[in-house]
């Protein structure tokens, strides 16, 4: 059953210091956020205060740390603050930065943790999206190995391996509750080697890491007498990483990860899975073809979505589109080698995401009203589409302003990518 209600704070938080890659000083503050919106980080220290929604389409890179957004708003090691958010069951949040990664802190997530206690998580308005889990899956990426399977609350089954005399093989298994996060999971530190230091610097990162933010290993224990926390703390932190990573989903999820070796990349592997594999409460209700037709105006043979099977809020959208031989279009293009056009790829994307955007004026006529694309970036088509396939669209509200809106929109084909699109669109009267 689904909990009654979305949950924001009620007051702001701060905290400041040294980010571990970017060695950047930055403030992170805490704000209260609308149900619906989700969690949103905005960049205060670069022109138009540019936001970056804390979502898997977002991500940029996984390279020792997890980072979303692009370019100059890229924001770096977003994963412990993320992983603090989730264990209060936070939904909704605006955290501003003067700068691109938020602190380091003492390594650990329980700075952030505390912040946001401070700061009062509170129920709102709206149901919180659920992801839940309707039969067991693996996942696999490089070195790390993940079993999620159907569980009632997040749990974590985790066991890391390096050759080191103070770490060699360590497992633990971890329900993740407020409670149970601050006890067991938000003290533990992030670690590295002495031998790596080099390396890692000269790729550009750890450029604000030192003995205050990091547990710091030499081949034979803690260098310069450091102290653990627990003698597993490597161990606690990989999994808390893990709740931090998993955030991305934009929900809160019940689900046991199994986790071996878990890294970054594979943890945003196991969170694109999860969105694919899961069932999702707390959305709108799904809509059939009829609602469609009744707020698109769309008709055959342009009419290119089946069925819209999630919308969380405002923010995001899943449409179907069913592939079959008697499309029209397969008669030319091409004869005996039927491909779908990249053209109405996009076209159904586009369709899918006037249905989101539809939805910010539910309660006006909206039979009165058609949206307009005005722009198309970053279009990519990543492998062709035939007959009997079936096109999942997931799109995302990346920012709206009065009738005006931009989307980021990616089609997948049985869990691979199939064509990817940045859209801005608009609302107009008939």
């Amino acid at each position: 059953m689904a909990p009654s209600a979305r949950r924001s704070i009620r007051k702001k938080a701060a905290v400041s210091g040294t980010g571990l890659h970017t060695g950047v000083r930055t403030e992170a503050t805490f704000l209260p956020a609308p149900a619906g919106q989700g969690i949103v980080f905005r960049r205060v220290d670069l022109a138009g205060k540019p936001e970056v929604p804390a979502r898997l389409s977002e991500v940029e890179a996984v390279e020792r740390r997890t980072a979303i957004g692009k370019g100059e708003t890229t924001i770096h090691t977003v994963e412990h603050l993320l992983a603090a958010v989730a264990a209060h069951e936070i939904d909704d949040l605006t955290v501003e930065l003067t700068g691109p990664e938020p602190p380091i802190l003492d390594g650990s997530f329980q700075p952030y943790f505390e912040a946001l206690a401070h700061a009062g998580p509170t129920e709102t308005s709206g149901e919180p999206v659920i992801l839940t889990v309707p039969a067991p899956f693996t996942v696999t990426d490089g070195d790390s190995t993940y079993v999620v399977a159907p569980a009632k609350e997040l749990r974590l089954t985790v066991t890391i391996e390096w050759p080191h005399p103070l770490i060699g093989r360590q497992s633990g298994s971890y329900t993740v509750t407020a409670q149970a996060f601050a006890a067991e999971l938000a003290p533990a530190r992030t670690f590295g080697f002495v031998s790596e230091v080099e390396s890692l610097k000269a790729r550009g990162l750890i450029k604000g890491a030192s003995q205050a933010n990091a547990i710091l290993l030499d081949e034979r224990g803690l260098a310069n007498g450091a102290q653990l926390r627990w003698p597993d703390e490597f161990l606690r932190h990989k999994a808390a990483d893990i709740v931090g990573d998993l955030a991305l989903t934009g929900a809160r999820i019940r689900a046991h990860v199994v986790a071996e070796r878990p890294s970054h990349s594979g943890n945003i592997a196991v969170a694109r899975a999860l969105a694919r594999a899961s069932r999702t409460s707390g959305a709108a209700p799904k809509m059939d073809i009829g609602r469609i037709m009744d707020v698109l105006p769309h008709r055959y043979p342009f009419l290119l979505v089946d069925r819209i099977i999630e919308v969380e809020g405002q923010q995001r959208i899943v449409g179907i589109k069913n592939v079959t031989i008697n499309e029209p279009f397969f008669q030319g293009h091409f004869p005996g080698h039927p491909i779908m056009p990249g053209v109405l790829i996009i076209e159904a994307m586009a369709q899918v995401g006037g249905m989101l955007l539809m939805g910010y004026f539910e309660g006006q006529n909206v039979e009165d009203k058609v949206v307009y694309f005005m722009s198309l970036d970053n279009v990519k088509f990543r492998r062709p589409v035939v007959p009997g396939d079936q096109i999942r669209f997931e799109l995302e509200m990346v920012q709206f302003r009065g009738k005006t809106c931009k989307m980021k929109g990616v089609g997948y084909v049985d869990g691979q990518v199939v064509a990817e699109a940045d859209m801005m669109a608009t609302v107009v009267d008939r």
